[in-house]
């Protein structure tokens, strides 16, 4: 059994996105020099795996840093304009903002990058006394004898690649203990997903739903940038069957994001989401805006789509869990970083409340209460139909007409004319076997709009220690060849937007399943939508993966 140090805090965060950096900071603010407080993050840097659109409604600020401006947050480009277009192959449709529910107004948000957002609340929090420790992935959770969480292993280092220990320079990490731990880690935590499943925090609730966002940041030319306009759009080039939508946001410096969402629930394994992205690209709406520019980065991240009636229990004896660890995302206004930010003020709030009154180790009832009553339930619960009616009616149907009546009843009359919906089959489950689909014909990639996936994953900065343990693990090594290819062809080498899973065949006939895990983004997709639910996506070492500059 490996011997480990271990150092006591009040709390212990796992994860330094919006969520639990606005816990630190609430922590510190409430209890200044008297609460000790560390924020553990795997990535290389804070903000290095930080993907997000974005557009950010500062009501999390707000609340958080009312003085944020004062203090320069990187808020820099305001929203300007606001577009929604509707696509068929070669024209679209702008739908008027005046049928638009005004919820889904951007008026007085910002277009930022949510990896710069978090470095700057990082300084933020680090100035009120918080330490913040990057490249320390958190591998294990520790609990104490009457079953409460206690704390996590972080920095656990050298392990080989038969997952064996003794090798030359391994460093065993150190065990960080908590009053209390809260889990971060954004969408599909592997240790989040480990609690939910401990301390059947789901049971009461909806399954999970997910979509894959992949994002690229292109530099374009001065007469094609329109500084503070969002663009989002529907339509092609998906059918009318399959849920999703793109984005694209001018912001300050010359720069455009682009990106694209495809609701996990898709039912043809044949499709390929990251072709899908390129070739929308390729519309004259969006072409015209990229021609002439250069691509200087990309990017993938699951996002959280269930909604209100998907939340699982947030709280646990020793900690509780936070902003898209438990799906906080308002679908049809793809945010999500305001109802992160407050969630961890509110964990925050509880937290302190607790241990003010000598408490330690038991559930924060309180903060989850907070979360389904307070701003961050009133924000989910007038949406929770929109997806669940996509994924019955298809995007347009169900999603924009059927969804925005509701969201309008919801509006003006404060109830939602459909109840709560349910959403059914997990994404996993809703896979078709692949007999019953059309294989799908995808254009090559151009090199100049569209790329190649391992080109744009250079683009990423993704790197991995080569000699560490592959941390993408199959709980049964056989069933990608003998289950996956023959009913489903094996949709791993397509959902995958980072090229990390291939079939290789060779001169006799005989298939094998490669893992290329030094390519993973730590989208989580595959955990989430392998039909034969035999991938677990597990932490590598810290500062591994993605290092992205600005998303």
């Amino acid at each position: 059994m490996t011997t480990r140090e271990s150092m006591d805090y009040d709390v212990v965060i796992v994860g330094a996105g919006p969520a639990g950096l606005a816990a630190a900071i609430r922590l510190k603010q409430l209890g200044g020099d008297k609460i000790s407080v560390v924020v553990l993050e795997k990535g290389s840097e804070v903000g290095a795996h930080i993907l997000s659109g974005a557009v950010l409604d500062p009501c999390g600020l707000n609340a958080l840093l009312p003085d944020w401006k004062e203090k320069g947050a990187p808020l820099n480009t305001k929203v300007t304009q606001d577009r929604f277009l509707m696509l068929s192959e070669n024209g679209s449709r702008s739908v008027p903002n005046f049928i638009m529910p005004p919820l889904m107004n951007n008026h007085g948000n910002y277009i930022v990058s949510m990896g710069n957002v978090c470095r700057w609340m990082a300084e933020q929090a680090e100035g009120l006394g918080v330490e913040v420790f990057p490249g320390m992935a958190c591998s294990e959770l520790v609990y104490d004898d009457e079953g409460a969480l206690k704390g996590v292993v972080a920095g656990e280092f050298g392990r080989g690649r038969d997952d064996k220990t003794d090798t030359e320079g391994y460093e065993p990490g150190m065990e960080l203990h908590g009053k209390y731990v809260l889990l971060s880690e954004g969408a599909r935590g592997s240790l989040s997903e480990q609690v939910i499943e401990k301390f059947e925090l789901a049971v009461d609730c909806d399954v999970a739903k997910f979509g894959l966002g992949m994002k690229e940041i292109w530099d374009v030319k001065p007469e094609n940038h329109v500084p503070g306009q969002v663009t989002h759009t529907s339509g092609w080039p998906l059918n009318s069957k399959t849920g999703g939508g793109s984005f694209m946001y001018h912001l300050e410096g010359g720069q455009v994001y682009v990106g694209y969402i495809i609701d996990l629930n898709y039912k043809n394994p044949h499709l390929y989401p990251y072709m899908e992205f390129q070739r929308w690209k390729h519309h004259p709406e969006i072409a015209k805006v990229l021609e002439g520019g250069k691509r200087v980065s990309y990017g993938a991240r699951v996002v959280t789509k269930g909604g209100f009636q998907s939340i699982p229990k947030a709280v646990f004896p020793g900690g509780a869990l936070l902003g898209c660890t438990i799906g906080l995302v308002n679908l049809p206004r793809i945010k999500g970083n305001h109802n992160a930010m407050l969630s961890g003020k509110a964990a925050a709030e509880a937290a302190f409340a607790a241990i003010e009154a000598g408490r330690s180790g038991d559930e924060l009832s309180a903060y989850d209460e907070a979360l389904r009553t307070g701003p961050i339930g009133k924000d989910l619960k007038r949406v929770r139909n929109v997806a669940p009616l996509s994924a019955r009616f298809g995007a347009v149907l169900g999603g924009m007409m059927l969804g925005g009546l509701d969201m309008w009843f919801a509006t003006i009359f404060r109830f939602n004319l459909f109840g709560t919906l349910k959403h059914g089959k997990s994404d996993a489950e809703a896979t078709g076997k692949a007999a019953d689909y059309p294989v799908i014909d995808y254009p090559k990639p151009d090199g100049v709009l569209s790329f190649d996936r391992l080109t744009n994953v250079s683009f990423s900065a993704t790197n991995h220690e080569e000699e560490q343990p592959v941390h993408l693990k199959l709980k049964d090594p056989s069933i990608p060849i003998k289950i996956n290819v023959p009913t489903w062809a094996e949709p791993a080498q397509r959902y995958c937007p980072a090229g990390v899973y291939e079939v290789l065949t060779d001169t006799d006939g005989a298939q094998t399943f490669q893992i290329n895990s030094q390519n993973c983004v730590h989208c989580k997709t595959c955990d989430i939508k392998d039909p034969s639910k035999n991938i677990v996506w597990t932490v590598p070492e810290g500062g591994g993966g993605p290092n992205y500059p600005n998303m």
